[in-house]
């Protein structure tokens, strides 16, 4: 007999990914939504409002509106569309019924935010049975919740999850480890994890615009250009991920970050990066439903010093006004003497906001 060893299982991963979630549980609670464009996001006041798109339907799309842009700009490119708030509640009871269909199925499962999940289908033992599986996940996603979800199929979790965004909406891609090269080669660098618009403009400087041209760097080159991330990007970009399908995985924290293109002693400018990171985080925190209790700002100056400081709340907030205050009040020690090379703000402590409300009226 061959030894196991010789001929593993491959690992069979799916990443399943709701389609403009927020939007369509929307058309779906209101079915005269149907086939005009939708945003959900902060109020557009007729092109003056402040907030950004948390998502918007396929059809406003079309129009060039798209997650995390300015919420007047959205206002400006389609101000025929329908703009609703974000609802928390009703979204989270939508993402808890179509868990509740994905996780039985999976060997194991993790849950990565309100609308994606990674599944280990390893057990099913070949790609076309893992084909098999997404097709009646799909299926029964749209009967049972009359909704659409697109399916990723391959290797790993990396492969998986841009696989899940090849064939939006409504689409099964899998890939065989024998086309991942194929498969991720043609794609943009920023679909590859943590690749980020700074990091774009450096590729790009380079001559990297696709996986691709990543792919023709050696090891070495990439991480005399990024650091430690350059050996991470050189992998990610041949579709190396040994990250296992982790059940206990939860969002610890909520973060984003700033870094200038030059050091920088102009504070003013500073702020102004710090308050668009908390823009950032409060409609990542809309997004998945959630609140937080830790609020952190982190401060990077010329030489890579880094500082942080952090304040805990004893009442969770998913106030925006909440947070730029916050913000603004721990960054204002650092905002001296100091050219400074990037400005983060995270939250951690998350808890859904009905985990606040008392037991009785």
């Amino acid at each position: 007999m061959t030894p196991p060893s010789l001929h593993p299982h491959p690992r069979l991963i799916l990443h399943a990914d709701l389609d403009a979630f927020f939007a369509a549980v929307e058309e779906r609670e209101n079915p005269s939504l149907k086939g005009k464009p939708v945003v959900i996001g902060s109020d557009p006041k007729e092109g003056r409002g402040r907030g950004i798109v948390a998502t918007a339907n396929y059809a406003a799309r079309r129009f060039g509106v798209g997650s995390a842009m300015p919420i007047s700009i959205a206002w400006r490119r389609c101000p025929q569309a329908v703009f609703l708030r974000p609802n928390g509640k009703l979204y989270r009871a939508a993402s808890r019924a179509v868990m509740d269909l994905l996780r039985p199925e999976a060997d194991i499962f993790q849950q990565v935010s309100v609308d994606e999940a990674y599944l280990d289908a390893s057990s099913r033992g070949t790609f076309e049975a893992a084909r098999a599986l997404a097709r009646e996940l799909q299926r029964r996603v749209q009967k049972e919740q009359n909704l659409s979800i697109s399916v990723g199929v391959g290797p790993n979790k990396l492969v998986a999850k841009i696989a899940s965004d090849h064939k939006k909406p409504g689409g099964v891609t899998v890939v065989i480890p024998s086309r991942v090269l194929e498969f991720l080669s043609p794609k943009p660098v920023r679909a590859l994890r943590g690749v980020g618009p700074k990091t774009a403009e450096v590729l790009e400087s380079m001559g990297c615009r696709s996986v691709a041209d990543i792919q023709r760097y050696s090891e070495t080159r990439l991480l005399s250009a990024f650091g430690k991330f350059g050996g991470f990007l050189y992998r990610e970009a041949r579709g190396e991920d040994d990250r296992p399908v982790d059940p206990a995985w939860e969002a610890k924290s909520i973060g984003r970050e700033r870094t200038f293109a030059e050091d920088t002693d102009d504070y003013a400018l500073v702020r102004r990066k710090l308050l668009e990171c908390v823009v950032r985080v409060h409609a990542d925190l809309e997004e998945e439903g959630l609140w937080c209790h830790t609020l952190t700002v982190k401060m990077r100056y010329e030489g890579y010093e880094t500082h942080s400081k952090q304040t805990t709340l004893l009442q969770a907030t998913g106030s925006a006004r909440d947070l730029a205050y916050a913000a603004k009040k721990l960054a204002a020690p650092f905002l001296q003497g100091r050219r400074v090379r990037l400005i983060g703000f995270s939250v951690s402590r998350l808890v859904p906001p009905e985990d606040l409300l008392p037991l009785e009226d």
